[in-house]
């Protein structure tokens, strides 16, 4: 069975998908040589009530794939809307993307960003191929939550809400 032409490029359905306003996260995750990882992520979403889970999806070239696969916990760390510099330092790549954060050891050493509107300790439960992505769901073991306006991202650039 062949695959249908699709009657859209990549670009158009990257710039597509930009309308779906988002919050920002980092995930972070301590490595089993003690050293610290994190990456701002667009793409997650609750899964289920009972039991609490979660999803997020991280390309498969990411260079912290194999930490983050082989990690027993992550932190989903919810952007406040005056972490926007945040946000930015965890898409780059600075070579220490910790230095002068103000964090705190979760679950298994998994980072806890100060400031964050919300954060969720998670058990790295299942993973599964995507396409050129790895999908991860996880079981939220804690969570905590911040009266404070979420920053989101919305036609590829950051928003707060009004």
């Amino acid at each position: 069975m062949s695959t249908p032409a699709l009657s859209f490029d990549s670009t158009t359905f990257r710039r597509t998908l930009g309308m779906f306003a988002t919050g920002i996260t980092v995930i972070t995750a301590r490595a089993k040589d003690g050293s610290l990882i994190g990456l701002t992520v667009s793409s997650f979403n609750s899964v289920s009530l009972n039991p609490p889970l979660i999803v997020w999806s991280l390309a498969n070239t990411s260079t912290v794939r194999a930490v983050l696969e082989d990690c027993a916990y992550y932190a989903v760390n919810v952007l406040a809307d005056d972490q926007e510099a945040l946000s930015n330092l965890f898409a780059s790549k600075a070579a220490d993307r910790f230095a002068g954060v103000d964090w705190e050891p979760g679950l298994g050493g998994a980072p806890v960003l100060a400031g964050c509107c919300a954060v969720f300790e998670v058990r790295n439960t299942l993973r599964y191929p995507g396409g050129d992505h790895l999908i991860f769901v996880g079981e939220v073991e804690r969570c905590d939550r911040a009266d404070r306006a979420p920053l989101l991202f919305f036609n590829g650039q950051y928003r707060r809400l009004p």
